[in-house]
C-alpha cells in the first residue's frame, strides 16, 4: 500500500528562522514553529500549542532568513521527516520535523496587506487591488 505524507500547519514563528548553507552550498532554513489550538472544557476556554521544527531549502530558506522573524506567521506546506542520529557517547537520538515545500508569510497584525509566498509568489490577497512591491536589498 502506498503511503500519503502531506502536512499543512499555521501558526507562529517561535525564534528568528537560522539560515546556513550545506557544504554543496544549499541554503537550509531552520524554523520553530508554534501551533495553537483552542478547545472549550467544561466551561473554560483552553489552549494546547504544538511546538514544531520546520525545515526549508534553496531559494525559499534565503527568503525565510531575510525576511521572517520572531513573532511572524506563516502557512507551511510540506511533509513529516524523522532523522535519525547517534550522540558521541553512543546514544541514539531522532526527532520529527517538517520539511517544507512552500512558506507563505501571513500579514503581520494589522496589516491589511496580502501574504507573500517565501518562493516570491504573491499569495492569499483579501483586498483585490492590493498590489505587491519585491523589497528591494
Amino acid at each position: 500500500m502506498a503511503g500519503f505524507n502531506k502536512v499543512i500547519l499555521i501558526g507562529n514563528l517561535t525564534r528568528n528562522p537560522e539560515l546556513r548553507y550545506t557544504p554543496n552550498g544549499t541554503p537550509v532554513a531552520a524554523l520553530g514553529l508554534a501551533v495553537s489550538r483552542r478547545y472549550k472544557q467544561g466551561d473554560d476556554l483552553k489552549e494546547e500549542v504544538c511546538f514544531v521544527d520546520i525545515v526549508v531549502f534553496g531559494k525559499q530558506a534565503e527568503h525565510c532568513g531575510q525576511y521572517l522573524s520572531k513573532g511572524n506567521g506563516i502557512i507551511v506546506d510540506g511533509r513529516l521527516q524523522q532523522r535519525r542520529w547517534e550522540t558521541e557517547d553512543g546514544q541514539k537520538r531522532s526527532k520529527h520535523e517538517v520539511v517544507a515545500q512552500t512558506v507563505t508569510f501571513l500579514p503581520k497584525r494589522g496589516d491589511g496587506g496580502g501574504g507573500q509566498h517565501a518562493g516570491g509568489e504573491s499569495g492569499m490577497h483579501e483586498d483585490s487591488n492590493y498590489e505587491y512591491e519585491e523589497p528591494q536589498g
